[in-house]
């Protein structure tokens, strides 16, 4: 009997589509080890599988012992063909089987342009057709499949398709062509290694290089800095001179010894109140850098650990460059079932009696996913999970609260003619940073209450003998930062 086949992206998404659909028991059978799924839905019989990825790849065509170059002669062929990639043969022969007894085809695989490239290629190689129909979904939970099984498009997703089987070809004649060029050419001047280099990882490379000239050409130039101790009342108070640097000595000289053993005077007090606004929702590249300043994961773990809890229904999408977080996914309804979750208990309810939910939004946009959030699904999670789990509810939550109230506090200290200036900063209501909580840090900065005139006793001056510093080198976050201001990479 003839079904339609429904191709997933990986072996737990397979799992979570089909517990999704089924009307009623999901019949698990497995094929050269691979596990796949019969179900009824509607009276309609479903089959579905996984791939395990890319199950092809793209390969020169007349492929010779020597390197040739250039290269632009280019085939897909099955990944399990090239070294390394065996593994993939299963999953690959398991469709192949499956296809001969569909009659139609769904793509269930990731909604984005490698998602869509992967099944099209399953499709028109594996399956022998060259078009399906679509689901479309940001999370792996039963409404968002049902919804997505229901109101699938009749026709692939082509523009996305040809997005990423053209990127998928420009990066392979970029990378192949100029990293034989670089291996050639160390050849020909007597080395014997391959250098490898690709459309991102090369730009990104001469970035740490120019960094790192910078760093090696700096020269460090002397500079001074005058700090003064002492008490109002019996209140003690830090300040610095208000020049801040002094590139000649001479003349920080002359200001310690205009204020040698001389007291002063607070001369102007300045208050002023500021608002500070919640961070926007997560898009992956904001998540990788706040992940990896808070825990030290890499952007490559991070991924990781945000895909494996994507594909057990915990978060949504991960790989997003959106800032938007649309009504549509039901605010009230996640809100809802983290009430239940006792760490976010309290922070819900005061969200939830709220009259209107707004979410403070950025202006990164995505076409086919919102930003990142939690669907309120738990499961058992590891030590990894838990923290990122964590800083993604936390962000979704803290984005609906009010702003956060600062004081701004100026304080100039006159000594015999010279202004020293004392700045402090405090919090007067916390309101986004308490959902924020730990990942919310912000430097308090107290300083005492003074008011104009109020003599100041001096305990002492000092003066810093200082360098000026090289810029530094780019970390993990930093360079992930720029990476996304010059567009480079996704």
């Amino acid at each position: 009997m003839a079904y339609t086949l429904v191709i997933a992206e990986k072996p737990n998404a397979a799992k979570m589509i089909a517990h999704a659909l089924a009307d009623g028991k999901v019949n698990t059978a497995k094929n050269r080890g691979v596990a796949y799924y019969r179900i009824s839905r509607g009276g309609k019989e479903l089959v579905v599988a996984p791939a395990v990825g890319h199950l092809f790849v793209l390969q020169e065509k007349n492929r010779t012992a020597k390197w040739s170059y250039p290269v632009f002669s280019v085939c897909w062929v099955p990944s399990h063909t090239k070294k390394g990639n065996l593994w993939s043969r299963k999953y690959f022969e398991n469709l192949q089987s499956l296809a001969k007894k569909a009659d139609s085809f769904i793509s269930a695989t990731d909604f984005d342009i490698e998602g869509s490239s992967i099944a099209f290629n399953i499709l028109r190689f594996i399956c022998k057709v060259e078009d399906g129909k679509r689901m479309r979904f940001s999370t792996l939970t039963k409404g968002d499949i049902v919804e997505a099984y229901e109101n699938a498009s009749k026709h692939l997703d082509f523009p996305q398709i040809e997005a990423g089987l053209t990127r998928a070809q420009v990066d392979w004649y970029f990378g192949i062509n100029m990293s034989r060029a670089l291996t050639l050419a160390l050849e020909h001047a007597g080395g014997y290694y391959v250098l490898s280099t690709g459309r991102v990882q090369g730009p990104t490379l001469r970035i740490l290089e120019e960094r790192e000239r910078e760093i090696e050409a700096f020269k460090s130039t002397p500079f001074w800095q005058i700090e003064l101790k002492g008490k109002i009342e019996d209140r003690s108070v830090t300040a610095m001179h208000e020049k801040d640097k002094f590139w000649k000595k001479l003349e920080a000289d002359n200001v310690m010894k205009k204020c040698k053993g001389k007291d002063g005077v607070v001369a102007s007090v300045e208050k002023k109140e500021q608002k500070q606004y919640p961070p926007f929702p997560f898009d992956l590249t904001t998540l990788q850098r706040e992940s990896y300043r808070h825990f030290g994961y890499s952007p490559t773990q991070t991924l990781s650990i945000a895909q494996s809890l994507y594909e057990h229904a915990v978060i949504s999408y991960p790989r997003t460059s959106s800032q938007k977080l649309p009504a549509k996914i039901g605010y009230k309804i996640i809100l809802n079932k983290l009430w239940k979750q006792k760490p976010y208990s309290k922070l819900c309810e005061q969200l939830l009696a709220r009259k209107v939910l707004k979410p403070n939004e950025g202006k990164k946009t995505d076409s086919a996913h919102p930003a990142i959030y939690p669907t309120g699904h738990l499961i058992k999670m590891n030590n990894y999970q838990r923290k990122l789990y964590d800083l993604i509810v936390r962000r979704f939550l803290a984005v609906f609260a009010e702003p956060a109230i600062r004081e701004l506090m100026k304080v100039v200290i006159d000594v015999n003619g010279e202004n020293f200036i004392a700045h402090g900063v405090k919090t007067l209501k916390a309101n986004w940073m308490e959902f924020y909580g730990p990942y919310a840090k912000f430097k308090e900065q107290l300083l005492p209450e003074v008011k104009n005139g109020e003599p100041v006793k001096t305990k002492k001056f000092t003066m810093f003998d200082k360098e000026t510093e090289p810029p530094n080198r780019y970390s993990m976050a930093s360079i992930l930062k720029k990476m996304e201001e010059l567009g480079l990479g996704t």
